[in-house]
């Protein structure tokens, strides 16, 4: 059984509330189930089962680089990185409204606050824009690449709007047609900038595609091609992910033939693992498995989500807020592995599947014990 992504970060016109909840399409992840208006300040995300996909903000500051848990191959540091290329690593944004965020500061004598706001609210992580919400998108888009340009960041973006998202299911949603998705992701588009930006595309998209007719299918990756053209087209800077679903989920070469159909060579690279809790380790051989199986040029690359895979999936393949899991590696855009082009928090850690707290929402137990 595969699970798809997770909960959601939302950005809109208010602070959107997400949840996600399981929805039967994997054992160790979570799907997202989207609810509310979307904001301007995006919330974090949440999980769905196992071997199927899932997905992930704050103020900027330097991110940190605590090692992730069980989890081998140290990065090299980024002054190694710098030394070698001559060129400073540009840094994640951290966008400065979150669950976590407003949970730290409402209660600095909690003993936990210490560990969760060093370990979790200090990292950056991604923004979801969930809500098929074509009036304010590119102003919703525009306020987060603005902040990040305006610290010299790189945003993480996670486009979620597809028809027939989740394929019904908890995170179902999205736009009404791919005429209507075709607008919004042109509106999108309009709010990206000029400056560097990283858009991990409509995740489960691809690896839960399954369940559409193969009419239903083809029109998907007509639509999902056509996204990426148009980000690359609005922005030349912006490096966009097509979903590779994880490590536990589809054959590489069937994932790859899948992505191929969906544009996936035209864009800058795949992404793994979103919401889930697949190692590291295992998620470098997939994606590399994948990318040699998809072909097309030698600069396509892959993003691995690390938030909550510092001790592996759950022997059990439980996906709702497993007990044991650990925060894995530290977002970062210098990994020190060939094709390999960043780790990122998407799904963030302390958000509940369902499990230990509503879908959805930050729990300071489930964060606390990810942060130990």
């Amino acid at each position: 059984m595969v699970a798809a992504a997770s909960v959601v970060t939302l950005v809109g016109t208010v602070t959107g509330m997400v949840s996600a909840l399981d929805h039967g399409r994997g054992s160790d992840q979570a799907r997202p189930e989207v609810t509310g208006t979307p904001s301007r300040a995006p919330l974090p995300a949440l999980p769905e089962p196992s071997p199927s996909p899932s997905r992930t903000t704050r103020t900027p500051t330097a991110e940190p680089e605590t090692p992730e848990q069980q989890d081998p191959t140290p990065s090299p540091t980024r002054a190694e990185r710098e030394q070698r290329t001559g060129t400073a690593t540009p840094r994640l944004y951290r966008h400065p409204d979150s669950q976590v965020l407003d949970w730290v500061r409402a209660h600095p004598d909690d003993p936990r606050t210490a560990l969760i706001a060093s370990r979790i609210a200090d990292r950056p992580a991604a923004v979801w824009f969930a809500d098929y919400s074509p009036d304010t998108i590119t102003a919703d888009v525009r306020a987060v690449t603005a902040g990040a340009a305006a610290q010299g960041r790189v945003p993480v973006l996670v486009p979620y709007a597809i028809p027939d998202r989740d394929c019904g299911g908890a995170s179902q949603g999205g736009a009404p047609d791919f005429e209507a998705y075709d607008a919004w992701i042109d509106a999108f588009a309009e709010g990206l900038g000029s400056d560097k930006v990283i858009e991990l595309l409509e995740p489960d998209s691809v690896a839960q595609s399954d369940c559409l007719s193969d009419a239903d299918r083809a029109a998907r990756f007509a639509s999902l091609a056509r996204a990426g053209r148009a980000l690359k087209a609005a922005n030349p800077r912006a490096r966009v992910y097509y979903d590779a679903g994880h490590s536990g989920w589809n054959p590489p070469d069937k994932q790859a033939a899948l992505l191929r159909q969906a544009g996936a060579v035209a864009a800058d690279g795949i992404f793994s693992n979103v919401s889930n809790f697949h190692t590291t380790a295992d998620e470098i051989a997939y994606d590399r498995q994948v990318l040699s199986a998809l072909g097309g040029p030698a600069s396509l690359g892959a993003v691995i989500d690390t938030s909550r895979n510092g001790n592996g999936a759950p022997p059990d393949h439980q996906w709702c807020d497993p007990a044991g899991r650990r925060i894995g590696r530290a977002p970062t855009l210098t990994t020190g592995e060939a094709r390999i082009d960043a780790y990122l928090w998407v799904k963030l850690p302390g958000e509940s599947d369902g499990c230990k707290g509503a879908p959805g929402t930050f729990t300071p137990s489930y964060a606390y014990d990810l942060a130990r």
